[in-house]
């Protein structure tokens, strides 16, 4: 399948969600309420199921905090990327996709380490390389004036 089939098959699993044209791989942005569902689904998908999660990562925006995730079909080697994203920087949560992905267990606990970003749902979120004490050290607003070198 090439992108403009991909799109189509993305569009099967839900008419609200618009792929965006003219990238490497199929990409779509889905709302934080349905992220878990439309992951699902993808999975699910028999005529090409995402049955891998190849990589799923933190991204600060500036104002919004999100995630992505790149699902590949081991099936068929078709690679889409999803996106979400929230504004609220505060408590930034997203459900949890380890019951989809045994692999996101460690994934997700990253992005919480890192981010902060909390993922409801998971069997065991804590930090995984760093204390409490650092915070959330890729966050773009993260200030550490002992650690980190700014000249």
């Amino acid at each position: 399948m090439d992108n403009k089939q991909l799109a189509e098959l993305i569009r099967s699993v839900d008419q609200t969600l618009e792929p965006v044209e003219g990238k490497q791989f199929a990409e779509i942005t889905v709302p934080p309420d349905k992220l878990h569902a439309i992951l699902l689904k993808l999975k699910d998908n028999s005529e090409s199921p995402f049955d891998f999660l190849d990589c799923l990562t933190g991204v600060d925006y500036g104002q919004d905090l999100g995630v992505i995730y790149h699902l590949r079909s081991t099936l068929h080697g078709h690679t889409i990327v999803v996106k979400s994203r929230t504004s609220d920087r505060n408590d930034p949560q997203f459900d949890s996709v380890c019951d989809i992905w045994k692999a996101a267990e460690f994934l997700e606990r990253e992005v919480y380490d890192l981010f902060g970003i909390k993922f409801s749902g998971h069997p065991d979120l804590r930090r995984l390389f760093l204390d409490s004490s650092w915070g959330f050290p890729l966050r773009k607003d993260y200030k550490d004036d002992v650690n980190i070198v700014t000249k």
